[in-house]
This record gives C-alpha cells, sequence and structure tokens, in this order.
C-alpha cells in the first residue's frame, strides 16, 4: 500500500540513485478502528504530533467525509503544517485488518463506542471477538495498548471479558489509565463521547497491554 498518498507532507524518495518511487520515511504506528467522523483523530494529533495515525472507517460516505474534514484542516493550518500526521481509510478491518499492517506495527489501537449489536444472534459481528483479538495482537507490538470505550455496559463486559481472557493481552490498571492523555481524550473528543456528554449518560472504559509472547521452547 501507497501510504504518501495519504500524507503527502512525509512523502520521501525511496530506492536506490534516481529512483522515482516515493513512501512513507516510516510506519503508521496509530489505528483508530471505527473512527466515525472523526474527532479521536483531529484530537490526537498535535497530542502524538510524530505518529501517524489512521483511522479506518467501513461506511464509504463516513471515511469521505473524514477525508474531506482532514484536507479541510490541512488547508487552513498551511503554515504551521498542522494535521498532516493523520488520515483515513474506508476499510472493513474484521476481514481485511492484516492487509494493512505487519506483525507488531502498531503501537496504539483504538475502539470508540463501536456498535453494541445488542440482540444475541448478532454478537458474532461484534468488533471484538477471540478471533479478531488475535488479529490485533498480530499487528499490535508488546507493550502497545488496545483502547476500548462504550456507553453500553453489556458491551463493555463483552470486550473486557474477551481481553481478559485472550493471553496476548493483560488490563492496565486503573491509576494507569487515569494517567494516560490518551484515555481522557477519548472520553470527551469524539462524537459520540460529546452526546453521551449532553444526554448525561455513562462511559465505560478499559484499556489492555499487548505481553510479550512466550519464547519457543528450546530444541534438545
Amino acid at each position: 500500500m501507497r501510504w504518501s498518498q495519504y500524507y503527502p507532507a512525509f512523502e520521501a524518495r525511496i530506492g536506490g540513485h534516481g529512483s522515482s518511487v516515493t513512501d512513507l520515511t516510516k510506519n503508521v504506528t496509530v489505528a483508530d478502528i471505527g473512527c466515525g467522523f472523526g474527532g479521536l483523530l483531529i484530537a490526537l494529533s498535535p497530542i502524538l504530533a510524530s505518529e501517524y495515525i489512521l483511522g479506518m472507517e467501513i461506511r464509504a460516505q463516513v471515511a469521505e467525509f473524514v477525508q474531506d474534514r482532514i484536507k479541510a484542516l490541512r488547508n487552513q493550518n498551511k503554515d504551521s503544517n498542522a494535521y498532516q500526521n493523520i488520515a483515513c481509510v474506508r476499510a472493513n478491518t474484521m476481514k481485511f485488518l492484516p492487509n494493512f499492517f505487519k506483525k507488531s506495527q502498531l503501537s496504539k489501537i483504538f475502539f470508540c463506542f463501536p456498535d453494541p449489536h445488542f440482540k444475541a444472534r448478532k454478537h458474532k459481528a461484534r468488533i471484538i471477538s477471540a478471533t479478531l483479538n488475535s488479529e490485533y495482537a498480530y499487528v499490535l507490538s508488546p507493550g502497545g495498548v488496545v483502547y476500548t470505550i462504550t456507553d453500553v455496559e453489556d458491551l463493555h463486559i463483552w470486550m473486557v471479558n474477551h481481553f481478559n481472557t485472550h493471553l496476548s493481552f493483560e488490563r492496565l490498571s486503573g491509576e494507569h489509565q487515569n494517567d494516560d492523555i490518551c484515555t481522557h481524550v477519548m472520553g470527551t473528543e469524539t462524537e459520540e463521547a460529546k452526546k453521551v456528554e449532553r444526554n448525561g449518560g455513562q462511559k465505560f472504559m478499559a484499556c489492555f497491554r499487548r505481553v510479550e509472547d512466550p519464547a519457543w521452547p528450546s530444541v534438545t
């Protein structure tokens, strides 16, 4: 995938002398899966200024809206070069996540107010599951963090249970969670978070660290 089309300010020539091939000099390291209208991307841009952040949205019109929103912000901030480190793609991450990222590429993954799929027969469509968590573990580097937030307690319990029972993740303490600026941004800056706040609803948050894979047993 040619990432430089999404982060044109960081495009660089790669390959040998005289090469016409261009791409980024470093990888995307932060993903907002189901990024909605881009509120978290925009809020994180100055906070994680040295990181390349990618929003992934399955709805075509919403993804196009976020792309246009980012372009407008870049044009409004040409002097400061702001918002050049964020981008959005239309993607079905439940099917194609490993097509976008290599093993251990990401340091942070956000799941903000995912679809709860209330009916039991639709639970298999939830973005968090035992199978999908293995894919998140594949693309997340050891020490990397998965951030989750929802206003549906049942979904919160579901997500916590699925990450707690996965050997590649451990839940972070509430103290660690409170000290992480990303959790504060996630809880206040997305469009859904603001809607929940206006309606006086509850927000349930949990964060999980990617643990090191166990060493392969030595061959004797």
